[in-house]
């Protein structure tokens, strides 16, 4: 089979590395371009040694200029870029004939108040966000397959809306009760320099930030409400923990009057039975990040709280991995047709 012409636009931060440590070694995948304004015109290995002697890491580095991503015969890119940056060069690529696999937060709303208010200024494209299709493959593979534009989820999301989709399909919980803790890996907030990011400033530390409205919030709302068919407001607190990568959530909610606790493990399995990158622990078992680093799964475990009528949700991904390159990748071969664990079995 001819491999598929493929661009990173934004491939020198740690989710653009991550996408270059799959894409090189992905068997369907011939990498064309790399965009990097800083490192514009150095080989991929010189900026990331890890990728010497692996075939096509000697590509440069080029300036993310839409004509020249074009040029070079790309048929899809994927962006790794800044909210607000996407949107711009999305429009650009697509109107050149290439599908777009977004890994910002730019096409993940439906509703351009909803990005504005959230994400502190106006939408760039707001005429893609009727075409952009949020890039959950376990939820959305029939429409992603068809897309020439994809929002691929964020990383906190894809954590808790994994599990309480079927449950909120089922009717099992009371979705006003929704209450998620999340803890993320110091990767999730990009490779920039912050003092706040510094060694020092993180190690043996844990805090809460970005509350009561980190910006993931909108789109955990969106997909959570499509899925209850009515409006749905949770508590979400997101966390610092001094790992590389990995995001642990611990998610709760209360059963509904007569729903019974093992009808949640049954709705689990029987909505996740035929992907390939859920993992199903069980009732008892909690997610560890240990067992999710480096690869495409998402493992999930529950437990039923009698004392409280509570269910307790736990999820563990790598939030460079199922939250972000990988995940788009799996959105990547849905669309190209190819099986959707390609180049991602050993991720």
């Amino acid at each position: 089979m001819e491999r598929i012409k493929t661009a990173i636009v934004g491939a020198s931060g740690y989710t653009g590395q991550e996408l270059l440590r799959l894409l090189l070694a992905h068997p369907n995948v011939e990498l064309v371009a790399a965009t990097s304004r800083q490192e514009a015109g150095k080989p991929l290995s010189a900026v990331f040694p890890r990728f010497r002697k692996l075939p096509g890491a000697d590509l440069p580095f080029m300036e993310p200029d839409p004509d020249a991503i074009a040029a070079t015969g790309a048929k899809a890119a994927f962006l790794a870029l800044p909210h607000g940056v996407a949107a711009e060069i999305a429009r650009a690529l697509l109107q050149r004939g290439l599908k777009v696999i977004d890994l910002s937060a730019d096409f993940r709303l439906r509703d351009a108040a909803v990005y504005e208010g959230f994400y502190d200024h106006p939408h760039k494209a707001p005429e893609l966000l009727a075409q952009a299709v949020y890039g959950l493959p376990e939820i959305r593979a029939a429409e992603i397959a068809k897309a020439d534009l994809i929002a691929s989820p964020g990383c906190y999301p894809t954590s808790i809306i994994l599990p309480l989709i079927p449950l909120l399909k089922a009717r099992l919980i009371d979705p006003a009760t929704i209450v998620a803790n999340s803890m993320s890996g110091v990767s999730g907030a990009g490779r920039k320099a912050d003092l706040s990011l510094l060694f020092c400033e993180c190690n043996e530390s844990a805090r809460a930030y970005g509350i009561p409205k980190h910006r993931h919030l909108s789109e955990i709302e969106q997909e959570l409400s499509l899925a209850a068919g009515e409006d749905v407001v949770i508590t979400f607190i997101p966390h610092l923990i001094p790992v590389n990568s990995g995001i642990a959530s611990s998610i709760t909610a209360k059963l509904r009057p007569g729903a019974a606790a093992a009808a949640v493990g049954e709705a689990l399995a029987a909505a996740y039975a035929d992907a390939p990158f859920v993992r199903l622990l069980g009732q008892g078992v909690c997610a560890d990040t240990k067992n999710v680093t480096r690869t495409n799964f998402i493992d999930i475990g529950w437990a039923h709280d009698a004392r409280t009528g509570r269910i307790i949700l736990t999820s563990a991904e790598d939030n460079l991995g199922k939250g972000a390159g990988s995940q788009a990748i799996q959105s990547f071969n849905i669309i190209f047709g190819l099986g959707e664990t390609a180049g991602l079995q050993l991720a």
